[in-house]
């Protein structure tokens, strides 16, 4: 069988961390399977069982555990479906999906449909905003509303701009000394100040236990995007090795029908947002259209 893990021991060391972190959100999580055409999908159903239904897609060679830390401050308003990403580390199926085509897009769509909605609010951060932005362009009748953040798909970087983290990366799989490994993040987080503990634990577990993928969703085509009307927020970072704002945002104002765009002044790809950014967050989901 194909797995997605490097050797013996792997899975259940990525799973450890996983429902450690879902254990520190400290809120009741259910466990919810869907069956899709692309295989069994996990997701985490957890915030408030009463508030607008959320759809989360974590980043890529991450976790959705991860990333419900890192969207704590949606979990008071929303009624949160956060979905593990098939053929990434988690509890779904270990089917790779090509991130070049519309796979993904037509995998979150079967999501939707398995959880019983016609249309849902959507949240993807990078490789997971990607996988939203596919969706927009597959099946544009099943987004109600979208936000991207720091997003893929829509305009990447060039591959060579990532040419500074590959030499880290080396040293650390050869020396397995966390300080090449904190090197070879820094040029996503900028400053160490933005590589908490459970940021640095989710990528040593995926880089030491995950079979990396390096591709990211390529970008769309503007013909498709310019298919879904939905009401949509990209916030975009200004030092983004990834994803730079001053390459997405023109381009999501220029092929996304309705759409708002936000810069991130002066953060990479792995960044804090203030207040104010987590409130206008809360507030563009829930606003009624």
């Amino acid at each position: 069988m194909n797995t997605i893990y490097k050797k013996p021991g792997s899975k259940e060391q990525v799973l450890s961390l996983y429902d450690s972190q879902i254990e520190k959100l400290d809120l009741p999580c259910n466990d919810i399977f869907v069956d899709t055409p692309y295989g069994k999908t996990h997701l985490v159903e957890t915030g408030d069982t009463a508030g607008k239904p959320l759809l989360v897609f974590h980043g890529g060679n991450s976790t959705t555990a991860y990333n419900l830390l890192a969207c704590s401050y949606l979990l008071g308003d929303f009624h949160i479906y956060a979905v593990d990403t098939i053929g990434h580390p988690g509890k779904s199926a270990e089917v790779s999906l090509s991130a070049q085509n519309y796979d993904y897009g037509k995998w979150a769509g079967a999501v939707i449909e398995a959880l019983g909605y016609d249309r849902m609010v959507c949240f993807g951060t990078s490789f997971g905003a990607g996988i939203l932005a596919k969706t927009m362009c597959v099946s544009p009748e099943k987004i109600e509303k979208a936000l991207l953040l720091v997003p893929s798909g829509i305009k990447n970087a060039p591959a060579y701009k990532l040419i500074n983290m590959a030499w880290p990366m080396i040293m650390y799989q050869v020396t397995k000394n966390d300080q090449w490994l904190v090197k070879g993040i820094l040029p996503m987080a900028i400053s160490e100040d933005n590589i908490d503990e459970d940021t640095f634990k989710t990528v040593k577990c995926s880089i030491d236990n995950v079979k990396i993928k390096a591709g990211m969703p390529a970008d769309v085509d503007p013909a498709a995007m310019k298919k879904c009307l939905a009401p949509t927020l990209v916030l975009a970072a200004e030092k983004d090795c990834l994803f730079p704002a001053e390459l997405v945002i023109p381009r999501a104002e220029a092929i996304i029908p309705n759409c708002k765009t936000y810069l991130l002044k002066d953060r990479g790809h792995m960044n804090y947002l203030t207040e104010d950014e987590k409130k206008m967050i809360i507030e563009f989901l829930l606003k009624t259209e």
